[in-house]
């Protein structure tokens, strides 16, 4: 009896010893930081997210999820409950988004700030303030696939009214039209043959005129020359004797026009006689 009295008694002490130890270690590593309350607010699916997940900034380890309940006060809206170390910068402009950790599937609030309003977010009397939760990397994929799908689907309901048999008619004609296009396009160079091997002789022909054009205007060249100098040694000094003998005719006109206007009746009585000079007879000097 005695040896299982001190069995029960040890057992006992055992026991106790363990459970202080847990409490003393909880005790021991209990978080004393007085942390900040935050709180989202989202209509997004939040897979693998639960209470006690972590919290981070830019990839730091920065608080935790305190709960995840329905909004009492809007339908369909879910509450996510967080607390964050005070000295995190979090400001009017943060938002925050469901990340997945590794290839575990463990889901954690990722917060990051696109620095639009760098004023720090406060809470007010009586009210936490809110963060808004933006669609992750997931979701953005999730949605672009459903948009991909649909497109897809309209793009095989076109490929199906595009191949159907009046179609394929149509577009077999095309290709026969086509084909036939080509094979008249093939001849175009058969047929330019022949004129292709007359162009040496063409050319040649082309240089035979051109030389004899050349000497054609060496021929005019030198009659040309040939004028100048009869022009130049034998009309232009008959033409100059003319022009001297013009011009003195003119003047002997001119001379008798003038004489006729200041003495008219020169014309019928003739010039009157000059009158002597001094030594010529019927000179008489002035009186004075």
């Amino acid at each position: 009896m005695e040896n299982k009295s001190h069995a029960l008694k040890a057992g006992i002490f055992t026991l106790i010893l363990l459970i202080a130890t847990i409490l003393a270690a909880l005790w021991l590593n209990r978080d004393r930081v007085q942390r900040v309350q935050y709180e989202m607010a989202t209509t997004l699916p939040l897979q693998g997210l639960n209470p006690q997940a972590t919290v981070r900034y830019r990839g730091l380890d920065v608080g935790r999820v305190d709960d995840i309940l329905f909004d009492p006060e809007v339908l369909g809206q879910i509450l996510v409950r967080l607390s964050v170390k005070p000295d995190t910068p979090v400001t009017e402009s943060t938002f925050g988004m469901l990340n997945y950790q590794g290839v575990t599937g463990i889901a954690f609030i990722q917060l990051d700030d696109d620095g639009s309003k760098p004023r720090r977010l406060s809470s007010s009397e009586g009210k936490v303030p809110r963060i808004p939760l933006r669609p992750s990397l997931l979701d953005n994929l999730q949605n672009k696939g459903l948009e991909i799908l649909e497109q897809t689907q309209v793009l095989t309901r076109q490929l199906n009214t595009l191949f159907n048999p009046a179609n394929q008619k149509t577009i077999m004609s095309a290709f026969e039209n086509v084909s036939q296009a080509a094979d008249k396009i093939e001849q175009v160079p058969k047929k330019l043959e022949p004129t292709l091997e007359r162009l040496p002789a063409l050319a040649a022909q082309a240089e035979k005129t051109l030389a004899s054009i050349s000497a054609l205007s060496e021929n005019a060249g030198e009659r040309t020359d040939a004028v100048s100098s009869a022009v130049e040694y034998d009309t232009l000094p008959r033409i100059n004797q003319l022009t001297n003998e013009a011009r003195t005719s003119l003047h002997v006109l001119n001379r008798t026009l003038e004489q006729f206007n200041r003495n008219p009746q020169s014309v019928l009585f003739g010039s009157p006689a000059a009158t002597p000079g001094p030594g010529e007879p019927g000179f008489a000097a002035p009186e004075k």
